[in-house]
């Protein structure tokens, strides 16, 4: 029988090579982002000097586009956020308390649509985005953003309300609210675990994603978000990619993900064992 000691030390050697898995390319970065010239391309684990040249060509060059790159995405991601936590959280009560025929078969439609990848419906939403007159726009990726994130938002907000005591429900119908006062004023306030974990992993969502951001905007120095800030630092050539700014720029817009998980973090971990114990 293996002893204990054994266990516990492959278990913590186990999870150290995870946490270094997980961390390390986002240390590098950040080391990387303090070298300019030459020092760039030399191998090391710890910053030997603290350049900022990087971070001032990142924010202040090119007349602050990126700044205007990191608003674009603050407010498109905010947003998507807004949008798809309304309409989730409606959706959520009529499908969790609401019986009509065809409520699974909806469920089941909802999480249908985020099994296809962005590529895949690409084109058509395309079409749909230009025949809206949204092309070139910032609502194009709101539109878009919304469209992917209300699925997940959906499902777990469902999940959510449907372990919620059925008895507060029948309580305030007796005493005359409405749908919208029992949604408003009953759920939200007992929902609010589940609602910042769906409405935080939809912002890193609408933060990160890239393919849509590059095509519906396209044309349009201003609605561009920081993914296609990123890799237009690159610029035209092939050989003189300047991944200093380019390290520098990731941690930047990295920094803020990283400081709403911290802020979260409790309500993130109530969310997300939210319905997995009942008693």
């Amino acid at each position: 029988m293996t002893p204990a000691w054994i266990k516990n030390t492959a278990f913590y050697a186990f999870v150290v090579f995870i946490v270094l898995q997980a961390v390390f390319p986002f240390y590098y970065a950040i080391v990387t982002s303090f070298k300019t010239g030459a020092e760039i391309f030399e191998i090391s684990y710890y910053p030997r000097t603290f350049h900022l040249d990087n971070y001032y060509s990142v924010l202040f060059s090119g007349n602050g586009s990126f700044l205007r790159n990191i608003w674009n995405s603050v407010w498109v991601s905010t947003i998507t956020v807004i949008v798809a936590l309304f309409i989730a959280v409606t959706a959520s009560y009529a499908l969790s308390r609401v019986r009509f025929r065809g409520r699974s078969l909806m469920l089941m439609t909802i999480l249908c649509v985020s099994m296809f990848p962005q590529v895949a419906v690409l084109a058509g939403l395309f079409e749909v985005v230009r025949a809206l007159g949204l092309y070139n726009t910032d609502w194009s990726l709101i539109f878009s953003y919304t469209i992917f994130t209300l699925p997940f938002t959906v499902w777990v907000l469902t999940t959510f309300m449907r372990d919620l005591p059925i008895e507060l429900e029948e309580a305030a119908i007796v005493d005359g609210a409405t749908p919208w006062v029992i949604v408003s004023k009953i759920f939200m306030p007992l929902m609010w675990p589940a609602l910042v974990t769906t409405g935080l992993l939809a912002f890193i969502a609408a933060w990160n994603e890239y393919l849509y951001a590059l095509t519906f905007t396209a044309s349009n120095d201003a609605a561009r978000t920081v993914p296609v800030g990123i890799a237009l630092l690159s610029g035209n050539s092939e050989h003189e990619i300047p991944w200093g700014p380019i390290m520098a720029a990731s941690v930047i817009v990295t920094v803020p993900l990283i400081a709403l998980v911290l802020i979260f973090q409790r309500k993130i971990i109530a969310g997300l064992t939210a319905g997995g114990v009942k008693g």
